[in-house]
């Protein structure tokens, strides 16, 4: 598995891309800020821009039939979001993006993002390629509601994010974008108190252990086997 570059998560799209290609895109759009709870992309909205990450974190949210909001992803510096609406022309936004504290970003309107892309090949053979592992992902969750426990499941979504997310510390891993019950829940696919169990247990495990504003991966390589996976070595992040 690929190692943080500078800043940047492995998996994000900064994190992939060399740095002539990276600084082409970080010089695109204008910077903004979002505080914490402002929206950056709402669901239903007609705009087609995509919003590169610099800082922070946010989550993505959608509506489910009884008007509550379910959790769907979260994104870090250097992922983006609202890219399919940039990229096809699609409309209206299919979800919401919401900062959990203060982020900046920059906003790419989908005519410079095509010239560049043109220009470019590497970044969008790169931005394809997180698209798809997206869709992966979606997929694999909607297999593993079905065939796995909730303990299995849980550990799964924590192994995904500290893949992606965490970074290395004396105690282990750190993914820094804590989620609340509720949100593990719907990641997971599982009710809020059996959430509740599934972590208790993965802590009175030694596996992992939650701080103020993130938690930390105590052992690897047992919530690996905890989340039913094989042997691979866990990522240099």
């Amino acid at each position: 598995m690929g190692t943080a570059t500078g800043q940047w998560p492995a998996r994000s799209l900064l994190g992939v891309l060399a740095p002539p290609a990276r600084a082409e895109l970080l010089a695109l759009g204008s910077r903004v800020t979002f505080q914490k709870g402002a929206p950056l992309l709402r669901e239903g909205g007609p705009d087609r821009h995509l919003l590169l990450l610099l800082t922070g974190f946010a989550k993505v949210t959608a509506a489910v039939e009884n008007g509550e909001r379910s959790l769907l992803a979260v994104r870090v510096g250097g992922d983006t979001v609202g890219e399919m609406a940039a990229l096809d022309g699609s409309s209206p936004r299919s979800a919401t993006v919401t900062a959990c504290g203060e982020m900046t970003a920059r906003t790419v309107q989908p005519a410079a993002l095509h010239e560049l892309l043109k220009r470019r090949p590497e970044i969008s053979l790169a931005l394809a390629v997180i698209v798809a592992n997206r869709l992966r992902w979606a997929n694999q969750r909607r297999l593993e509601f079905r065939g796995y426990p909730v303990k299995v499941r849980l550990a799964r979504i924590l192994v995904e994010l500290a893949t992606a997310y965490g970074r290395r510390s004396e105690g282990g891993v750190v993914i820094g974008c804590r989620l609340t019950q509720p949100e593990l829940a719907d990641l997971t696919g599982a009710a809020e108190t059996t959430i509740h169990k599934a972590l208790r247990d993965l802590r009175a495990e030694g596996l992992l252990e939650s701080g103020y504003g993130s938690t930390t991966i105590s052992d690897p390589a047992g919530l690996r086997h905890a989340a039913d996976l094989g042997p691979d070595p866990w990522p240099v992040l």
